[in-house]
């Protein structure tokens, strides 16, 4: 059944009206061996205000799936935190290494030796979903993947992600005997919300639709993959995802007469499927907005005097 609508640390909101729904397969751990656990039309899906953390709509929010690309977020919260600390710069080179570079799936082609302003990395990162440039800024900024994956585990803990493991910097499939990078579409609404609450100039890669990776005769022109860029009413953001194990998910945020929500649909059975549902809950969850949260009940000895 749909999950109560909670708000994020605080008391409980009224249950949203809808059918039961047949309850998701979870994962038992984040070593389990994976299978393909994408549910139509989704494994989880929530809806959060950004500005008063409140949970809107829940349907099993707290099913654990993979994140795949989505995870990126997470890359990009890190960079944007070692930004404002001074550690870094958006005019920093980064270096490609040959492990960037070997690097497979959505890509921008990194070469060897080749090197881009921390800048261009993170458009690439957000628009392309690049992952040999997620490997190159890992290795930049936290000495190698393993350290910046441990940056990323401790930026979920702090942020209460409590059912969220980093194993990748890049959310692809991992190698027969790693574990899988696990999470809850009300663990990413969390990410997603103090991104967007402490780094607000991530929207400017996240909104970004088109642009060209490395000008010249080997230039990449790449295309969002987030289709609701420019087809939903004030959507700015976030990230897609898709591995064949999880299936399609999105992190969505829109604004609209100054109120900005967050919906995140986790393992999607299709691209269609996802992106519908992505957007329905985009208009759900502005219409919830102008729902005052119930009152909370009077307590017996707060009854005014003779009343019953």
């Amino acid at each position: 059944m749909l999950s109560l609508i909670l708000a994020l640390g605080s008391p409980g909101f009224a249950a949203a009206a809808a059918k039961a729904k047949t309850p998701a397969k979870t994962l038992s751990s984040p070593a389990r061996k994976s299978v393909g656990i994408s549910r139509d039309p989704y494994l989880g899906a929530i809806v959060v205000d950004v500005g008063s953390g409140r949970v809107l709509f829940a349907d099993q929010a707290d099913t654990k799936g993979y994140p795949a690309s989505v995870l990126k977020l997470m890359d990009l919260f890190v960079i944007l935190d070692k930004i404002k600390a001074g550690e870094v710069s958006l005019s920093d080179q980064v270096p490609v290494s040959r492990k960037s570079a070997l690097t497979g799936g959505s890509q921008v082609w990194l070469a060897e030796r080749e090197s881009f302003t921390l800048e261009d990395m993170l458009f690439a990162l957000m628009i392309r979903s690049a992952n040999d440039v997620a490997v190159a800024l890992a290795e930049k900024v936290g000495g190698s993947t393993e350290g910046f994956v441990a940056l990323m585990n401790q930026k979920a803990r702090q942020l209460g992600m409590v059912s969220t493991t980093f194993n990748s910097v890049h959310g692809l499939p991992p190698a027969p005997g790693q574990p899988d990078d696990i999470t809850t579409a009300r663990d990413l609404s969390l990410l997603c919300r103090e991104l967007i609450l402490k780094h607000p100039q991530a929207l400017r890669y996240t909104s970004a639709r088109q642009r060209t990776f490395r000008p010249g005769p080997k230039a990449v022109v790449m295309r969002s993959h987030n289709h609701l860029l420019g087809s939903v009413t004030g959507c700015d953001g976030l990230k897609t995802g898709f591995i064949n194990k999880s299936g399609y998910s999105i992190a969505v945020t829109a604004a609209r007469n100054g109120k900005r929500i967050i919906v995140v649909v986790l393992d999607s059975v299709d691209r269609v499927t996802r992106d519908k549902n992505a957007a329905q809950l985009v208009d759900k969850g502005f219409a919830l907005l102008t729902v005052p949260p119930p009152s909370a009940p009077r307590a017996a000895s707060q009854t005014p005097r003779g009343q019953k």
